[in-house]
């Protein structure tokens, strides 16, 4: 990379990163711009040539993620910068170009407490095996979340701990558990193999970055079954979107035979977004929780996802919320406004009424 284009990217992130942007955007014929709280702002810089743009990729990630950008399209990494703090990168081609997308990540590991998320979430992580789903859109804190789980049992139990992401966002040094990451195309070459092989390491707890396909499902539910805590995420907005995207994803004649194993092992789903505090006062997650009691497994069973909302609704004393619920507590104590609530929700008319009372 040239001395003025390195220059220039490096200053790009690290104005981003002061400004609190959770992305920033370069490459091809737009301008540079940064997403923060949710808000895409195109800065008023030229735009970043391809040479400059390559000789980055080049400098930044490994030769292997340069042959993948060549040959499928795309490349992903994480980078870990003392002046810039953690940051993934994804590059993919378009229009002849390359165009890429920088995440930066926290600096530290999160602890559940500092996200904010339900008191419920924590006694998870106590649990000796199981499948715990969390779902949501892209950039809606799953990943985040994870992390905040992973660092809980690492911090109060003694388990062996590992994970397969990509690329990996967090790295958790051993407090009283041990653990080992593994990242797509660097140390394995996909989940179902990365799991296929981790039943042979001894694992209690094992996280999987993405379930993108029927392999990766049924290996993930295999583990579960025989014994294994496993955290996964799935890009679905609900609890019945993601059944059913779990379902459909094999063949009907096996439909069945996926209901009953996944009632089995389900413990949880935990579907989240993101919502813009009152004041340009940063984001915070809002989730819906839905947790695998005897009705609920028995809805699963049979295939009846479109009243799992209803089991939400009724087991308030269990520890389940709709996503409306919690939207609803955050506005009536002033968090956010009536507005994101609306924004955010699956079940706007849910929310009827809200907006009067928190005037």
């Amino acid at each position: 990379m040239t001395d003025l284009g390195s220059l220039r990217i490096a200053e790009l992130l690290t104005n981003a990163r002061a400004r609190g942007a959770s992305d920033l955007h370069f490459g091809g014929l737009i301008r540079p711009a940064l997403r923060i709280d949710g808000r895409l702002i195109v800065l008023d810089d030229p735009a970043i040539d391809d040479t400059t743009v390559l000789s980055y990729l080049r400098d930044s990630l490994p030769a292997h993620g340069m042959l993948r950008l060549e040959q499928q399209g795309t490349i992903d990494g994480t980078l870990r910068s003392t002046t810039i703090g953690p940051h993934r990168v994804h590059a993919y081609r378009q229009l002849g170009g390359v165009r890429v997308v920088v995440r930066f990540l926290a600096r530290l590991v999160p602890t559940l407490e500092s996200l904010e998320l339900p008191p419920v979430l924590a006694t998870f992580t106590t649990r000796p095996n199981g499948l715990i789903l969390f779902t949501g859109p892209t950039g809606s804190g799953k990943t985040t979340a994870l992390a905040g789980m992973i660092d809980r049992i690492n911090r109060s139990l003694e388990r062996s701990i590992l994970t397969v992401e990509d690329p990996i966002e967090y790295v958790h040094a051993p407090v009283r558990s041990i653990i080992a990451h593994c990242e797509i195309g660097r140390d394995v070459a996909d989940y179902h193999e990365a799991l296929r092989g981790a039943m042979r390491a001894d694992p209690n707890v094992l996280l999987v970055g993405e379930m993108r396909d029927r392999a990766t499902m049924q290996a993930a539910m295999t583990a579960a079954e025989t014994g294994h805590l496993v955290f996964a995420t799935l890009h679905t907005n609900d609890a019945p979107q993601t059944v059913d995207r779990i379902v459909d994803s094999f063949s009907s004649d096996a439909h069945n035979q996926i209901r009953s194993q996944l009632a089995n092992v389900l413990h949880a789903i935990v579907s989240m977004r993101l919502v813009a505090r009152k004041q340009n006062a940063g984001r915070r997650a809002v989730t819906e929780i839905l947790i695998a009691t005897d009705a609920v497994r028995n809805l699963i069973r049979e295939g009846k996802t479109h009243q799992l909302r209803n089991a939400i609704v009724t087991g308030r004393n269990v520890g389940m919320q709709t996503l409306e619920t919690h939207l609803s507590e955050l506005v009536m104590r002033g968090e956010i406004d009536f507005t994101q609530a609306q924004a955010v929700s699956t079940h706007p008319a849910d929310l009827r009424g809200l907006e009067r009372a928190a005037v």
